[in-house]
């Protein structure tokens, strides 16, 4: 890593880059004491040059209340600005914010959406939680076929019970079901392996 003080002189340049890195020397207390308030500082000059790390950190900030006051509302558009730009984690937390009702009306629908966005970039809480949607019928259709795919698919990747959750939802699958299943899982895998 570069020397703090030339992120620092980059950072002060405009440098969203640098602000970001900056904002995690603070947020770490990497090379200087721990400062929540000038991560926050940092970050949000990032952030609002539309650096999506940064966004997806300034919204952790106020969801934690670390630096700033907790603001549930502030980190779920924060989360969003991330989130429209791809950023996997952000998709995965914005929809444990619709999910729970922090910041945003509670929205199963909505949860889901945002899970499914970051499962598809194999986040594998994301695809551990959309496969629970599945099994409670939240915000999805009943479909033994998809929550079977996002298990699988999170156990791959070693979740916690996910696979026990497989040996659960298997006995309850018919032989068609569960041969479809495997089918998307195979493909899905393939289709990750190829790109």
């Amino acid at each position: 890593m570069k020397n703090i003080e030339s992120i620092r002189a980059a950072a002060e340049q405009g440098d969203a880059g640098a602000q970001f890195d900056l904002g995690l020397i603070y947020d770490n207390g990497d090379g200087v004491n721990r400062d929540e308030r000038e991560a926050v500082r940092w970050y949000r000059h990032a952030a609002e040059q539309g650096h999506a790390n940064a966004q997806l950190h300034l919204g952790l900030m106020y969801n934690n209340g670390e630096g700033i006051s907790r603001d549930d509302g502030a980190a779920v558009r924060w989360y969003a600005r991330a989130a429209e730009q791809g950023l996997a984690d952000a998709q995965f937390n914005l929809g444990l914010m619709y999910y729970s009702g922090e910041g945003v009306g509670k929205d199963a629908v909505k949860a889901a959406q945002w899970f499914q966005r970051a499962a598809e970039q194999g986040h594998a809480k994301a695809q551990f939680n959309l496969g629970a949607l599945y099994a409670n019928q939240e915000g999805v259709p009943n479909d033994n076929v998809e929550l079977y795919k996002w298990w699988m698919l999170a156990a791959v990747q070693g979740y916690p019970h996910a696979k026990e959750n497989i040996e659960t939802i298997t006995k309850r699958m018919t032989k068609t079901e569960l041969a479809m299943a495997q089918e998307r899982v195979a493909a899905w895998l393939n289709n990750v392996q190829t790109q």
